[in-house]
């Protein structure tokens, strides 16, 4: 099995510009996520108990209730997929980086490697 050599730029890199992206999502979900977090939420959860109580559902404790539960849990739902998609690209940024950082560096010839 062969041993691959972690490069600095693999170490450095990846897992800061992975955070970096997490970053962005979070600030993405804040600013673009609440609302639709919401509106998935009580939506989603309305549809849910008219279809289980077969009708349309009255305004009880126990219905608004359960539409905080889905409130809560729709924005949870879209903060992790912001949060999950933000890393995505931030490790694909760190890729890219290590990419376009190792394409300049000068290789060594053959013989010098086997030296080594």
């Amino acid at each position: 099995m062969p041993h691959v050599k972690s490069t600095p730029t693999n170490s450095t890199f990846l897992p800061l510009l992975k955070s970096i992206g997490a970053a962005i999502g979070v600030l993405v979900f804040l600013v673009s996520g609440i609302i639709p977090g919401f509106y998935f939420g009580s939506y989603s959860t309305l549809i849910l108990l008219s279809h289980l109580a077969g009708g349309s559902v009255e305004t009880a404790t126990i219905v608004r209730l359960l539409r905080v539960v889905g409130i809560a849990l729709g924005i949870f739902c879209v903060g992790s997929f912001h949060i999950v998609l933000g890393s995505v690209f931030g490790t694909a940024m760190g890729y890219a980086v290590d990419v376009i950082s190792s394409v300049g560096k000068a290789k060594k010839p053959a013989e010098a490697q086997a030296n080594n």
